[in-house]
This record gives C-alpha cells, structure tokens and sequence, in this order.
C-alpha cells in the first residue's frame, strides 16, 4: 500500500513495535519511571542546603541574667545545638578538630557594657572550610542576636537605638526551604536524563544486534523510522515527569502556585529537545556504552552543573555564563522554578519557551542531515 495511507500504517506499525520492545526490555521503564523516584528520593531527603542542628560552642566568661537569656534563644533555636565550654581555649580546640562548627564568646564584661553605649564584647568564630555555611551560620546568629536584643531591652525599660528599622519579607519562597528549590530544578535533570539515555541508548542497541540494517532495507521511510522512535519515548517520558511532578508536590511538599497545563507544556518541548539530543548521540555512537557515556557526559553533566539546578548563573564567571545559553536544561529550570514557585510569569515563560522550542528544532534538523548522510 502506497501514498499517505500507507504512510501512517507504517508508522503505526513502528510505533507499535518500539511499544512492544518497552514493554519487553524493564531497563526503558526503569530509567522513566524508577530512576526519577530514586533521585528524587536522594535529593529531596538526603541534600539541603539549610544548615539545621549546627553544633555551636558557648562560652561565658562571667554568668549573668542577661548571659542566660541570651542563651537561653539559643538553645531553643532549630537551628543550633548549642555545647557549654568553661573555656575559649577549650572551645578552639573543639573547633579545630571539627567537633563544633562556631563559637559564640561572651566576655566578662558582656553584661555591664550592653546598654551603655559601649559595644557589648562578643566573640563569633566559624569554621571557614565551608564557607557557605560559615556566611548561613553567621546569619542565624545574628538574627538569634538582633531578636533577642530587641526583646531584652523592651524587658529591660531600655531603649535601643538601631539606625535602620529591618522589615524584612521573603517572596515566593517564605519557609526558606532548600527542598522548594532543589526539587523542581532537579525534574529538568531527570527529564534531561530520561530523554537521552532513552533514544540515544535504545537506537545504539538496535545498531548492536543488526535490527537497524534490516529496517532500512524496507520501504520504510527515514522520517518514519525517527517518528516511530520518538513518539513511544515522548509518552514514556512524559509519564516520568507526571511522576516527579507528583512526588514534588505530594511527597516534599513543594507548592505549585503555576497552571499545571503551563507546567505539562512546556516541559513537552523540553522533552522534545532531550529526546532529539539523544537521537543525535545515537547518529555518532553505534555502542549502548558509548552512547551512555555520551548522554552523561554531554547532558546530564551540563544540566546538573550550568543550569542554575544549584549553582546560581549570575555567580559564575562571564564566559560559563555564555555557555550556559546553550544549555537546554538553563531554560527548563528557570521555568520550574517561576511556575512551582511564583506561578505563571508570562514573560519568563515565554521567554524560555522559545527558546526551547528554537533547539528543539536545532536538534531534529541535525539528527536529519546526519541521518541522511549515514542511513541512505
């Protein structure tokens, strides 16, 4: 059967086989449906970037009222776990054999100085090897600080005299929760993940046994043969993000203030552009191995550490941030994080939209051109 008919047959007749090898080979599903769930699961629970229950060493040169209240927050913080010393010298020595992560040195004249005009004499030292956490513990304690001050002195009759009023509020993500913004970074990496190892791994195993030989003498079109790769994959990719989508926001909670059809739509273009990132590896490498090594290396790798999933863009230096733009996943994050987290901002949205939809097409006419030269 010839003509348009017989077109769409033999693309249904493609699609149905690469539906049956899915069904028949776990290791497609486990890369959509258990890989995504296993990441997750490390992600959400086992990375934060919130310091909690820090180990913080407490001296007092000379116990006062004022001393035990201050104290006294401390101890009640989350955020602390706080470890007497009679000792600053006993306290350093914990400090450099990482046994607390700071030290707060309240002097003896701590209390006598702390409404006078004075500066009241308090030691913070933090252990820089981390300075990410020395600058976010450096912060817990100074707001443990500012509150508690502001407290005592009202309780006091004193009053405090500061040169700027702080009236401070958190937008989009008021908890200051790490898990809000790792996880809905950490879906454009799997999805990246999911829709290159797939196609490129699977049209690799197809060269390995000789099957892709035998399709090309058929009179089956080159189009069709990449249609019939890519539709099974594009359902079975997107099955894996309504699954990460539905841990983010069932299981970590993560809020998901954007349309849910917004969200669907554009991770389908990103989807696209993963899958025809794979479909290009699979033109280059004929080997599973080489194929997976290829997919790791040119997108899982990029997307985990260029796309702004942890490492914030505008901090890298000029020329990374350049080469970022190129970065498929840089574009699908931004967009997670507005929908997840802000809701629909259209300008982003869009913005990076197009931008997906612009290498989306980039990949496909590649895999087109080099498909012609190697398959025909």
């Amino acid at each position: 059967m010839s003509g348009r008919g017989g077109g769409w047959r033999r693309l249904g007749g493609l699609v149905r086989k690469e539906a049956l090898q899915i069904i028949r080979d776990p290791s497609s599903i486990a890369i959509a449906f258990v890989l995504p769930a296993i990441l997750l699961f490390i992600f959400g629970y086992g990375v934060s970037l919130d310091a909690k229950q820090v180990p913080l060493a407490l001296v007092v040169e000379n116990p006062s009222s004022a001393s035990a209240s201050l104290l006294a927050d401390f101890y009640q913080s989350e955020w602390f776990t706080p470890q007497p010393f009679d000792s600053v010298q006993a306290a350093q020595e914990a400090l450099k054999h990482r046994r607390v992560s700071g030290i707060l040195w309240l002097r003896g004249n701590f209390a006598s100085q702390l409404f006078t005009g004075s500066p009241a004499p308090i030691g913070l030292f933090l252990n820089g090897v981390d300075g990410n956490t020395a600058r976010i513990v450096a912060g817990y304690v100074t707001g443990v600080w500012s509150n508690w001050l502001t407290r005592y002195a009202r309780d006091q009759g004193h009053a405090l005299r500061v040169p700027v009023n702080l009236q401070q509020r958190i937008w989009f993500n008021p908890e200051v929760r790490s898990t809000n913004f790792l996880v809905p970074g950490l879906i454009a990496v799997i999805m990246t993940l999911i829709g290159a190892l797939l196609t490129a791994m699977v049209v690799a195993r197809e060269w390995e046994r000789g099957t892709m030989e035998a399709l090309l003498v058929t009179p089956v079109r080159l189009r069709e043969i990449l249609l019939g790769k890519l539709i099974p994959y594009f359902a079975l990719g997107m099955g894996g993000l309504v699954l990460s989508v539905a841990m983010a926001v069932w299981l970590f909670e993560v809020p998901l203030r954007g349309n849910l059809g917004v969200l669907m739509g554009v991770s389908a273009l990103f989807l696209l552009a993963a899958l025809g990132m794979g479909l290009l590896i699979s033109t280059v490498a004929h080997s599973q191995f080489v194929a997976g090594q290829l997919a790791i290396f040119a997108t899982f790798l990029p997307a985990f550490i260029l796309s702004g999933f942890i490492f914030d863009i505008g901090s890298m230096p000029g020329w990374v941030q350049v080469i970022t733009h190129v970065i498929a996943a840089r574009y699908f994050v931004a967009v997670l994080q507005s929908v997840f987290l802000a809701g629909d901002i259209w300008p982003v949205i869009w913005l990076n939209s197009a931008a997906l939809a612009i290498m989306a097409v980039f990949f496909f006419l590649l895999v087109r051109l080099r498909s012609r030269k190697r398959l025909e």
